[in-house]
């Protein structure tokens, strides 16, 4: 048995050793303070055979102890016990016992109204008085019906012993009087009240209860014999008073509550059974923690699009604190099984976050303290085997480098989603080592099954028949989780479709400020869908946030043309679909003069960026019809851009 300052005085290893001698699970993951804890609940549980028999033995002694032991109520009768006792011992029958006279019990013990009572006078014998009596005084007693006590006969009161004795009066004598009218007033009130515990139960409190040691037991009772008056025989009581069964009848009854509460104890000491299997730590979840404003938090999964979901793992406010994490951080790690009284799957031991340690992560730099530069590597959207001309077209004209802002600019039924599915693939099968989100905001709902089905990657939707703050919702946890995965130095894309009915979903959520612009839309209803869209950065030794977005134009709504007039200056790359294309059924219906990427020099090579020069050049002069036709008449016999710049020649 080991006591806590010896545990906390053992290092962590020995610690571990004696976990693993009591067989406690889990040990090597505990740390020093909850492994001595762990280790004084187990030996509290388990105590040694040896302790348990030192206590049953203690308990056997005390229950022989709680048998000897006399009752209150037996001491404050004047030693009926000690008076059969001495009669035991073959005293002559000439002489007269002497019990041992008890403390008076107080007049009124429990302060209740209280009547006069004359104690029963004894019968007078054929012998000449023996002693004249003091007056008498009254007693107060409890007012309990009693009933009169029998006819009184005093033994021996004829032997030529007790006349030669009582007929020698002194001084003495009067003080014993006094005495032994104490002790008959004091008997006859407790033994009149015994009747009350012989009919009753068991009650949880006697009246007549009084500690020992709060007797004062006057110096000439102590001093003087006690005459042969006032005996329980002598008052006549007739019922004989069966102390060893009422008196003792409490006293087995705590007997009984005291091995009850001892059984109890050892049952709640007792090991519980444990499982067939023990499901803590053994399954393991991933996701995208978002944290209440009471401060813990839930892993929301991707499949309920980050949303309140059955499948949501709480995270505790301690774990939060303990590892510095944020809204947006993606989290793995294992879980166990609810207790009782718990609704959902606590999170028992974090494996990684974000992909990283959750050492690396305690010390990481927010995202917007971070230095943001120009895209400075590309991606490459050709060479794999779903290539298609519009993903060569846009490598070749709007290469997207990582950290792009690029703002896809389109009319309706131009085959911008197509496009967007098209760059999804080509970046997931080129650059694994990226985290792709492909965002659908107010969608149509068999548009986001076929991306969810043709894309690999993570499709997060939110569809048209859904509120608006929902789209909100989903949208601050995606770009939560972007930042987050960004500030741990991945390359996160997001591929938005569109932001101009994100930005709608924020001008509905809004508060009204007073202040509307053109079109019904709130002055600080386009702040969110701005911040969402400037997230997009390269960091300078670090990660980058790269996301793609279309904007609707053209749609007959002024609400739409002031959203895109608010995002037309904001992205470093733009690529304009045509209507006009797209009606003739050219695919990409892509206008080239109109799109471009800012500083592509820090993302093509020299001598690809001098062709694609003259290139330029030669289609300015072109409608959007005319040179997308050249172009695929010149592009569709080669394989690759590479081969097609070097045809340029010939």
């Amino acid at each position: 048995m080991y006591d806590k300052s010896q545990l906390e005085e053992m290092l962590l290893p020995d610690l571990r050793d004696v976990a693993k001698k009591l067989n406690i699970r889990k040990s090597d993951s505990l740390k020093k303070q909850d492994l001595v804890y762990q280790i004084l609940d187990h030996q509290a549980a388990n105590p040694p055979e040896d302790l348990l028999e030192a206590e049953k033995k203690i308990q056997e002694t005390e229950r022989e102890k709680r048998r000897k032991r006399i009752p209150p109520e037996v001491l404050s009768r004047p030693g009926q016990g000690e008076f059969k006792d001495k009669q035991r011992r073959g005293r002559k029958p000439g002489q007269p016992n002497r019990p041992t006279i008890p403390q008076p019990m107080p007049r009124n013990p429990e302060g209740k109204e209280s009547t006069p009572f004359t104690p029963p006078q004894p019968v007078k014998a054929s012998t000449p008085e023996l002693f004249t009596a003091p007056p008498k005084e009254e007693k107060i007693i409890p007012t309990t019906p009693v009933q009169q006590p029998t006819q009184v006969v005093t033994p021996h009161a004829n032997t030529p012993g007790n006349q030669d004795r009582h007929n020698q009066p002194n001084k003495r004598w009067e003080k014993r009087e006094k005495l032994s009218r104490h002790i008959r007033d004091d008997e006859a009130i407790m033994d009149l009240g015994m009747p009350l515990i012989e009919q009753d139960d068991f009650l949880p409190s006697f009246e007549f209860k009084e500690p020992s040691s709060n007797r004062i037991v006057p110096q000439e009772a102590e001093n003087s014999i006690a005459p042969e008056i006032g005996l329980p025989q002598e008052m006549g009581i007739t019922q004989e008073i069966g102390l060893p069964q009422e008196v003792q009848r409490p006293n087995e009854q705590n007997r009984d509550n005291q091995q009850q509460r001892f059984n109890n104890k050892m049952e709640r000491g007792k090991p519980r059974e444990d499982y067939l299997w023990e499901f803590e730590g053994i399954v393991a979840c991933e996701g995208v923690l978002e944290i209440m404003p009471d401060g813990y938090g839930f892993l929301r999964s991707s499949d309920y699009n980050y949303l309140n979901s059955p499948d949501d793992v709480y995270v505790s406010q301690s774990q939060i604190k303990l590892f510095g994490l944020k809204t947006g951080d993606t989290i793995k790690g294992t879980i166990r099984p609810p207790k009782d009284g718990e609704k959902y799957f606590p999170l028992v031991k974090v494996e990684t976050i974000n992909g990283r340690t959750p050492e690396e992560i305690r010390d990481r730099i927010p995202f917007d303290y971070l230095t943001p530069l120009f895209p400075e590597k590309k991606f490459r959207l050709t060479g794999h085997p779903g290539s298609t001309m519009s993903t060569r077209i846009i490598d070749l004209f709007c290469p997207i480098g990582k950290g792009q802002r690029g703002l896809i600019v389109s009319q309706p039924k131009t085959g911008k989603t197509v496009l967007l599915k098209e760059i999804a693939n080509a970046i997931a099968a080129n650059h694994p080592e990226a985290f792709l989100i492909v965002l659908l905001i107010d969608e149509r709902p068999e548009e986001v099954t076929d991306m969810a089905r043709s894309v690999k990657a993570e499709v997060i939707s939110s569809t048209f028949d859904e509120p608006a703050d929902r789209h909100v919702k989903i949208a601050n946890l995606v770009l939560e989780k972007a930042k987050r995965l960004t500030e741990c130095g991945h390359d996160v894309v997001i591929l938005l479709d569109s932001i101009t009915r994100l930005a709608r979903a924020y001008n509905t959520v809004a508060p009204a400020s007073g202040k509307v612009l053109s079109g019904g839309v709130e002055a600080n209803a386009l702040q969110k869908p701005k911040r969402f869209f400037g997230a997009a950065r390269q960091i300078e030794n670090g990660g980058s946030l790269t996301i793609i977005a279309t904007a609707l134009i053209e749609t007959g709504s002024r609400m739409d043309e002031v959203i895109f007039e608010e995002f037309k200056g904001t992205g470093n790359m733009e690529l304009q679909l045509d209507r006009k294309l797209s009606n003739k059924r050219i695919f990409p219906a892509v206008d080239i003069v109109a799109s471009s990427t800012r500083r592509d020099d820090l993302l093509l090579e020299k001598d690809v960026l001098q062709r694609l020069w003259i290139l330029r050049n030669h289609l300015a002069d072109m409608n959007p019809i005319e040179a997308m036709e050249f172009l695929k008449d010149k592009m569709k016999y080669t394989d690759t851009n590479e081969e097609f710049l070097i045809s340029m020649n010939g």
